[in-house]
């Protein structure tokens, strides 16, 4: 029997629950009103969307959980679209007739929304920006309704949370739909990267490409654990839309064997459309990807905190100190004699799940020693950064710390002698100065180094600054 075959004759053991799920895109211009002719260079990709879309008509489901890139987004909250009903219409696309109203499934949401609060994810329906429907979810839904109609919408945001918080919000989205005795389709909706081609909208990356092949092996062998293991960095330099979205789809089918078909992939435009559909075929303990990701990350959290040196020890202690107490330790005996004896200045990062989670540093010594600087900025990074909310308790054993010690800082007349993997640079324009220090992820060239520093300062693009450099010895 083929893997379309499954959809009709297999798939669907239980006639409730997730019965089936939809890796989509929601190119506008696939919309024939939009397109205006367009959409006839992504032919395959037009086929593909109205096969898919036709699968999910012999589904007939109750409820669609659409998640999509473009609805309401924050960067620690998952919004789920609360109310009755909404429309929307492709009037920024000149198609202004193209409209869609649909009913959402306050039930669905209101389970949806205590699971996840049982499971401890910052998810609800509170926040929304934007009452009208997105083309995110608006393109999908075109080609859906042209085979079913008969179905109440469940329309999820993404946020800036890591992977596996997406993944666990999808599991959360599976036992709603049993817990109600639902049918219930998923559609990741999500272009590719968007940095294919120089003419593109985003011009052309490596990773841009790169990811595209990865991404379409993934979910063509339905290796979803495999989408936890994309790094932020990749995934940014990428140009992506959908990872977030296919992740969460992913966790509604955790524990769940599928059959996995790959429909069609293409990106002439300089952005890659692919569509997958995933039939269920009952389940599969083994395919238990979110705790599978937890353990491995639980181990390789153990082994490094069994290399950490006594500098990053130190921040750590302060931070599980502060964090679970709110009380600031006093500098331990037993530390190495320079981390008393030295006055220097200290920069704490603090990442999770590959995200920067907080960095606070000083150029120069404040404190009486080394010890004390890291006690006083690790205390800043985790709980005073501006650009986070405060570290939570549960967080703290899924950080990764590291800690800088800066050397002395020396002026220097040109960019030339930089080195951005040796030196951090201070630029100093008037009272505005800001530094960055050396040999960080996605920073590869003097030029990109001395324009974050600017940024970070304040100081235009185009402004002469003064520029001085210095050595850091990184503790991990």
């Amino acid at each position: 029997m083929s893997i379309a075959g499954a959809f009709v004759a297999e798939a669907f053991v239980a006639e409730a629950f997730v019965a089936g799920a939809f890796m989509l895109p929601h190119p506008p211009l696939i919309v024939p009103d939009v397109g205006r002719g367009e959409e006839k260079k992504i032919e395959d990709t037009v086929c593909a969307y109205r096969e898919a879309a036709k699968r999910i008509g012999e589904i007939k489901p109750e409820t669609i959980v659409l998640i999509s890139p473009h609805q309401t987004m924050y960067a620690d909250y998952f919004h789920i679209s609360p109310g009755k009903k909404a429309k929307g219409d492709l009037g920024q696309f000149r198609a202004g007739g193209v409209k869609t109203e649909v009913w959402y499934d306050t039930e669905f949401v209101e389970k949806l929304c205590r699971l996840a609060d049982i499971r401890g994810l910052p998810a609800g329906t509170m926040g929304e920006r934007e009452k009208k429907l997105d083309h995110g979810t608006m393109v999908p839904l075109y080609f859906v309704e042209q085979y079913w109609k008969e179905y109440r919408l469940v329309r999820i945001g993404l946020s800036g949370l890591p992977l596996i918080r997406h993944y666990e919000l999808g599991q959360c989205i599976q036992r709603a739909a049993e817990a109600l005795d639902r049918k219930t389709v998923l559609i990741g909706s999500g272009d590719l990267s968007h940095r294919l081609k120089e003419d593109g909208p985003y011009g052309y990356r490596e990773e841009g490409p790169a990811y595209d092949r990865r991404i379409m092996d993934v979910m063509g062998r339905a290796a979803f654990g495999e989408l936890l293991e994309f790094s932020e960095d990749f995934c940014e330099k990428a140009g992506e839309c959908g990872h977030r979205s296919f992740t969460m789809m992913a966790g509604a089918l955790d524990r769940t064997r599928v059959a996995a078909e790959v429909l069609s992939y293409e990106g002439p435009f300089g952005v890659g459309y692919g569509i997958c559909c995933f039939a269920p075929c009952g389940g599969d303990p083994g395919r238990n990807f979110g705790e599978q990701h937890e353990e491995k990350e639980r181990k390789e959290m153990r082994e490094r905190r069994a290399k950490e040196d006594a500098y990053v020890g130190l921040a750590r202690k302060t931070i599980e100190e502060y964090i679970r107490s709110g009380k600031r330790i006093e500098a331990p005996e037993g530390l190495p004699e320079e981390m008393y004896g030295r006055k220097a200045g200290v920069f704490v990062s603090i990442k999770e799940d590959g995200r920067l989670r907080g960095c606070i540093g000083t150029v120069c010594g404040v404190q009486s020693c080394v010890a004390e600087e890291i006690i006083e900025n690790a205390v800043s990074a985790s709980t005073r950064d501006p650009r986070f909310s405060p570290i939570e308790p549960e967080e703290l054993d899924r950080l990764v710390i590291s800690v800088d010690v800066l050397g002395d800082m020396e002026r220097i007349s040109s960019p030339e002698e930089l080195d951005v993997k040796k030196y951090g640079v201070v630029v100093t324009k008037g009272y505005k100065r800001g530094l960055l220090l050396p040999d960080l992820d996605g920073v590869n060239t003097v030029e990109e180094q001395i324009a974050i520093a600017k940024d970070k300062a304040g100081i235009g693009t185009g402004e002469e600054v003064e520029l001085e450099r210095f050595e850091v010895i990184r503790h991990y």
